[in-house]
């Protein structure tokens, strides 16, 4: 089995396919863990600064990987640059660049040198403040132009100076200039706002580098009819980019909402109802819903409909009838957005943590269960209350009912008394009286028999 090694000596695993991430255009190589890959094509791409690039042949047939540092040919003298990709994806990056004559492509002399360093350190060093002393040499002699970068060449030899301009600049004086303050060759050459954002790099809104500083190496117009098509508001802070241009992501999708378009109604048609008539106002294109609005200038009324019933109404008015309503007629349901924080609470993920703040989480847990509770009691739908007052009605019923028997049982107890009085009467008449029996009556008759004894 083939160990794999890292050319930095990190670790066992192949990183050949990828460069050094502060790279622009930077290239992934697909096909470097192939073995052979290298030897399949003598062509090399080596990059300089920024985002230029070019191709040379490999006639000494060194062994170049991903990252090595190279000296080339250079007119005059020599330049500096880096690897980034051999094998048989070379061939097919100069067809994509458009180079077809092999006259144009020159040879990569040796790999760099620690002489060859220091002088690319050195002529490196003086771009910027080469490029601040061109731009106040060009404000001077009054050009209208921008002077955005600077780049010397790897042995010191010759200077590039790239500049945006509106029109045609006639920089023949700023070339005499220039290279009587410098004594360097000069070499102009004119880019457009966007080669500019990808030299200098930069995030874009989406969060991620800019396209034209990570791949792209073709720049295709963009017109404002790629956010008309996807129903853009055209405001200029939102479609430009960090160019101040269109932003070229607007061509990405303009296929796709082109071909939605089609499968919605057009904008001019008007919907006519038994109520009112409705005008197009906006659609959401890539769901098929439109909105339409009762008053043509402003919105008002709004309502939104699927593009099928938008098709329906629109052929009950060909026929020449008219539904009552706009909205959907038919047991459709919509579907309702999937939010989390509607449906879940959060503190789910909340833990009691032992300590200070467990008792209060606890006590407040304990809470938020009465008050859960004392609300399913009282609150309910309509069938509970229903319910409960049926209880408690029943309730009274029953609390009156024994009320009722107890007075039943008090009238019942009173009648009964007074039955019983008279009988009582009688007995004490005869009591007093001396019938037999009664103590009185004894009492007499002894203190009788006494006196006669």
């Amino acid at each position: 089995m083939t160990d794999f090694i890292l050319h930095n000596g990190s670790g066992r695993l192949c990183c050949r396919s990828c460069g050094r991430q502060d790279r622009q255009l930077n290239t992934y190589d697909w096909l470097a863990d192939i073995p052979g890959n290298e030897a399949e094509s003598e062509y090399v791409e080596v990059q300089f600064k920024n985002t230029r690039k070019g191709y040379f042949r490999n006639s000494n047939r060194l062994e170049l990987v991903k990252g090595d540092i190279v000296a080339v040919e250079a007119t005059p003298g020599h330049d500096i640059g880096v690897v980034t990709l051999t094998g048989r994806l070379v061939p097919l990056q100069m067809k994509k660049a458009g180079l077809r004559s092999e006259a144009d492509i020159r040879r990569i002399y040796r790999k760099a040198k620690t002489a060859d360093m220091e002088k690319y350190t050195e002529a490196k060093a003086r771009e910027h403040s080469t490029m601040i002393r061109a731009r106040q040499i060009a404000l001077s002699l009054g050009l209208d132009m921008k002077i955005g970068d600077v780049e010397y060449q790897g042995d010191g030899n010759k200077a590039i100076f790239y500049y945006i301009a509106e029109g045609r600049v006639d920089f023949r004086q700023l070339i005499k200039v220039l290279a009587e303050v410098f004594r360097v060759r000069i070499e102009m050459k004119q880019i457009g706002a966007r080669q500019e954002a990808g030299r200098i790099g930069g995030i874009g809104p989406c969060g991620r580098e800019l396209c034209c500083a990570t791949w792209m190496t073709s720049f295709v117009s963009v017109s404002t009819g790629a956010a008309r098509y996807q129903d853009i508001s055209p405001n200029p802070q939102k479609l430009a980019g960090q160019c101040a241009k269109l932003k070229c992501c607007l061509n990405y999708e303009a296929d796709v909402y082109v071909e939605a378009q089609k499968r919605l109604p057009s904008k001019e048609i008007t919907l006519h109802t038994k109520d009112a008539e409705w005008f197009y106002l906006k659609a959401d294109i890539l769901a098929g819903q439109v909105t339409y609005s009762s008053d043509k200038s402003i919105p008002a009324n709004l309502v939104t409909i699927s593009a099928r019933r938008a098709f329906e109404v629109i052929n009950m008015n060909r026929r020449g009838t008219s539904p009552d309503t706009l909205a959907e007629t038919g047991g459709e349901k919509k579907q309702l957005t999937v939010d989390l924080l509607e449906q879940e609470s959060l503190t789910r993920f909340d833990r009691n943590r032992k300590g200070k703040g467990a008792k209060e989480n606890k006590n407040a847990g304990g809470e938020a269960k009465k008050k859960k509770k004392n609300k399913n009691k009282t609150g309910g739908g309509p069938a509970l209350q229903a319910q409960e007052r049926q209880k408690q009605e029943n309730v009274a019923q029953q609390a009156s009912a024994e009320n009722n028997q107890k007075a039943e049982k008090a009238v019942a107890s009173e009648n009964a008394a007074e039955n019983a009085r008279p009988k009582n009467r009688g007995r004490n008449r005869s009591r007093r009286n001396g019938r037999p029996g009664d103590g009185n009556n004894g009492k007499s008759e002894g203190q009788a028999n006494n006196a006669q004894g």
